[in-house]
């Protein structure tokens, strides 16, 4: 049988820059399912295309920062 390669996997970091107050429940939810509860906090995710959808839906609140290597 042939070894799978461990393949490193893709990550997107986020930033929460608004807050959630005075928004309606489904984007303060979202946020939450980032893992996104406080002003300034940050997160790295595994970059999946439901994770970008979340993204996408609270882009006003949050940015995406550029990982330096």
């Amino acid at each position: 049988m042939a070894e799978k390669k461990s393949e490193a996997k893709k990550t997107v970091t986020v930033r929460q820059i608004r807050s959630a107050a005075r928004r309606p429940a489904i984007q303060a939810a979202t946020l939450r399912g980032l893992g996104l509860k406080k002003m300034h906090a940050t997160r790295t995710l595994e970059d999946t295309p439901s994770v970008r959808g979340m993204i996408r839906a609270v882009q006003h609140l949050v940015e995406v920062v550029e990982d330096k290597k």
